[in-house]
């Protein structure tokens, strides 16, 4: 009778972490959104960047870079949290190369769970972008940004907890453009 107790016991333990397990999995991958309906937009697209780094690359990534750089360094201890990178950008030779709807699709996935917008740029001549997180209670899990202009459109989501004062640092490494999130980087000569 004893064995059969500490058995059913076991089992219950066992379960009960299953459980646990698959739902602290279940809200980590809560950010992540599909982004394989845009896939279509290579057809017609002059240049195509597909960004896949999930976290298992990531932390090889962290691996490379060298904590005596202290770019390196922060960039390092940035992405070593994260769970995954993935970006979607197609620029186009014409104006209007994609539909609201692939836009609508994305923007769907980001009215459901705990997404909420915190940015919305609306311009005539350059488009749209906006900035979407992911919260567990006062903590950023996630983050997704759209940018819509007449010839491109890019799509970022960041998995895992963000800091968006640190994450100026990731734009223009791991295949993150620059999300204009971080304070105005000085124009270099050729830029004046």
């Amino acid at each position: 009778m004893k064995s059969l107790f500490q058995n059913t016991r076991r089992i219950l333990l066992l379960a009960a972490l299953l459980v646990t397990c698959t739902t602290l999995t279940a809200r980590a991958q809560d950010s992540r959104i599909q982004m394989a309906h845009l896939d279509h937009l290579s057809a017609k697209a002059t240049e195509t960047v597909d960004v896949n780094i999930d976290e298992r690359l990531i932390q090889t990534a962290a691996k490379i870079f060298n904590d005596k750089d202290e770019d390196e360094a922060q960039i390092k201890k940035l992405v070593a949290g994260l769970k995954g990178i993935y970006v979607k950008s197609f620029e186009f030779a014409n104006d209007n190369e994609y539909s609201t709807a692939d836009i609508e699709s994305i923007r769907t996935q980001l009215t459901q769970g705990s997404w909420s917008r915190l940015v919305n740029v609306t311009s005539k001549k350059e488009g749209n972008v906006e900035v979407y997180v992911s919260m567990s209670g006062s903590d950023i899990n996630g983050l997704t940004v759209i940018s819509a202009e007449p010839r491109e459109l890019t799509v970022v989501n960041i998995v895992g907890p963000v800091d968006l004062q640190k994450l100026a640092k990731l734009e223009g490494t791991l295949g993150i453009p620059d999300l204009g999130v971080g304070p105005a980087k000085p124009k270099t000569k050729n830029e004046q």
